[in-house]
């Protein structure tokens, strides 16, 4: 009998993506005994609809020199190429008509996000679309979290993951560079490379 296919998500705005990125989504294709993790870079993200994002495509290519060592990561498209705002319950319908009802579905995103999932568009329909895989850093009250999502509106389903790089943000990162501080051994070192010959972040904090 052929298992169905257990599909990591790894959806986030990645400006830049980061070694947190990256630990997270390893750790929970071994957890999770995922078949392979998708990077999915938001297009124009609802949640950020009015704060100034790096544009998609650079966002998209800096992911792919991130992952492209890795033969478990992919890299899609799909939320980058979609016009108008990008929802998240959209693209797992997507993936869930190119994969099959049998697939399963496992949205990797921070902890932190989790607390937002109540307000996303149609967060009944995501309920039912995916299991989600919370990443956070060590230490944090994982029983006030389970709590949190007991007496929400929207049950999810929802496991969480202590991961220790996640110490790394993005918002850091862009900081340090327009502070001309570095970045090196917090991104791997071909999108320092990237960074630097698209003098991305130079100007915004």
């Amino acid at each position: 009998m052929i298992r169905a296919a257990r599909l990591g998500i790894m959806g986030g705005t990645f400006d830049p993506i980061h070694f947190g990125h990256l630990v997270a989504a390893e750790e929970a294709l071994v957890q999770f005994n995922l078949d392979r993790v998708i990077f999915m870079p938001t297009g124009m993200p609802a949640a950020k609809a009015h704060a100034a994002v790096t544009s998609a495509e650079h966002r998209y290519l800096m992911t792919v020199i991130a992952t492209a060592a890795n033969p478990d990561f992919d890299v899609s498209r799909m939320e980058v190429d979609r016009p108008g705002v990008t929802y998240t319950v959209d693209t797992l319908e997507a993936l869930r008509d190119a994969h099959g009802p049998a697939a399963e579905l496992f949205f990797i995103t921070g902890t932190d996000a989790v607390w937002e999932i109540v307000s996303w568009k149609d967060a009944d329909k995501v309920a039912d679309l995916a299991t989600f895989i919370a990443a956070t850093r060590p230490g944090y009250d994982l029983d006030a979290a389970r709590a949190a999502n007991e007496s929400a509106t929207t049950r999810f389903a929802i496991e969480f993951i202590e991961v220790p790089a996640l110490a790394i943000s993005s918002t850091d990162l862009r900081a340090r560079v327009a502070e001309r501080r570095p970045i090196r051994y917090l991104t791997p070192e071909p999108v320092v490379s990237y960074i630097e010959k698209h003098r991305l972040y130079r100007e915004s904090i």
